[in-house]
């Protein structure tokens, strides 16, 4: 079952020549590839809002995997071809028209908001090509590689969760004290002395408190699509450039959507507040060592919202073998794969070893 949106599909049509319009990175324009012309993107009226997740839980939470492999069918505006598809938006198969979804499956939630395109396509290759140039151990053809041979523009959505935190715990504080030793040792003579010194000991006491803290935009990526381990290092996102979604943010890129449930989502923001609040009750109890026995922790007042994070996909061709890298379209961050070069690797062990050896034979030199 799929919803119907108010609001009539987005044209992106440039009103003076009819070619295909797209966002222009860095403004608040529509800008025609063709002619030039640009249009403004009105959103005075618009705030970002976010739901209740207990509340949208008790009414969508069936739903959830049912509704995300549910396609929608999109007709593009340019040449009236129909197209199937599960991404918020996507280009015409056939005339490369722009296609924003408009109708939504049940219980699949909208993004509220979006960060913008700031790095445009110029910007992103300039930024691969400082990476490559800054690779170690890359091998001296990397250099040469001037330009992707892909690049794509693609909104990455990624849940934000807002929570009210109380937690009781129960635990053990450490205080170091230190008591008076004596031990033997050798006298540099063939003999043996005694001295004396401090042992650290730790004095164990029973702890136990209550600590709170509210949690505001914990960011959880909300897409398998692209290598979790990539993405996470993309941060951290400008989130105060988001802004009130609108068709208009995503007309000219790709823009996937979510296959992490809300339900998964808030389970990896609580571990991660779990985290905090640790280090919070750590410090609730002082002293110089803590062990934390329990956590109760209580999560109110819990609210989430889908923002689209824009970046830049890259892939390029080296030795006949295809690597991707990803532009963070906000700040202009490079993180990707790359090539190593053997011969530098073995070279420079090698001129380590020949660095260690010399200064193992001049340590042995002066001990004759």
């Amino acid at each position: 079952m799929t919803t119907e949106s108010t609001p009539a599909p987005l044209s992106a049509a440039c009103p003076s020549c009819g070619a295909q319009v797209a966002y222009a990175p860095g403004t608040t324009t529509l800008k025609c590839g063709s002619c030039g012309a640009v249009r403004d993107i009105a959103s005075e009226h618009l705030t970002i809002r976010e739901h209740s997740y207990d509340e949208w839980q008790a009414k969508h939470g069936g739903l959830q995997v049912a509704a995300l492999t549910a396609a929608v069918e999109l007709r593009c505006q340019n040449c009236g071809a129909q197209t199937e598809t599960t991404n918020v938006s996507s280009a015409c198969q056939f005339c490369g028209g722009a296609l924003v979804a408009t109708t939504v499956p049940d219980g699949v939630v909208q993004p509220e908001a979006v960060v913008p395109f700031k790095v445009d396509r110029d910007g992103a290759r300039d930024h691969f090509k400082q990476w490559v140039g800054s690779r170690w151990f890359a091998p001296n053809s990397l250099k040469e590689v001037g330009s992707t041979e892909g690049l794509k523009g693609t909104y990455i959505p990624h849940w934000t969760f807002d929570a009210q935190t109380a937690t009781d715990y129960s635990g053990q504080r450490g205080d170091y004290y230190y008591v008076t030793r004596t031990r033997t040792v050798s006298d540099g003579k063939g003999g043996s002395r005694t001295e004396t010194y401090q042992e650290r000991r730790t004095r164990w006491r029973d702890a136990s408190g209550h600590v709170s803290r509210f949690f505001d935009d914990v960011l959880v990526v909300a897409s398998h699509h692209l290598e979790r381990k990539q993405l996470d290092q993309m941060g951290p996102w400008s989130l105060a450039d988001a802004k009130p979604y609108q068709d208009e943010w995503v007309t000219g890129y790709s823009a996937l959507r979510y296959d992490v449930t809300p339900r998964d989502g808030a389970k990896e923001a609580r571990d991660e507040m779990r985290g905090v609040i640790k280090g919070d009750v750590e410090r609730d109890i002082g002293g110089d060592e803590q062990r934390i026995h329990d956590m109760d922790v209580t999560y109110s007042e819990a609210m989430f919202k889908l923002v689209l994070m824009p970046l830049w996909i890259a892939t390029y061709l080296h030795a006949g073998k295809s690597f991707q890298v990803l532009v963070n379209a906000n700040t202009g961050k490079v993180v990707g794969e790359r090539p190593y070069s053997a011969v530098k690797i073995t070279l420079a062990v090698i001129a380590a070893l020949v660095v260690v050896a010399g200064i193992v034979a001049i340590v042995l030199a002066t001990r004759r």
